[in-house]
């Protein structure tokens, strides 16, 4: 297995426990938003296997 792929299946899974902390978080403010703000980190952090690489 590449580094990348390995890296990959890592944020998948942050973005799986992302997921279960915002559902367990229902009701609570301050979870909810530090969830949602964990959740779309990871997003971001996902970027980069999204993009094509600009090779001049």
């Amino acid at each position: 297995m590449s580094n990348k792929s390995i890296n990959f299946i890592g944020w998948i899974l942050f973005i799986i426990s992302a997921i279960g902390f915002v559902i367990s978080s229902i009701g609570s403010f301050w979870a909810m938003f530090g969830s949602l703000f964990f959740l779309i980190a990871c997003l971001v952090f996902l970027i980069p296997f999204f993009r094509k690489d600009n090779k001049d």
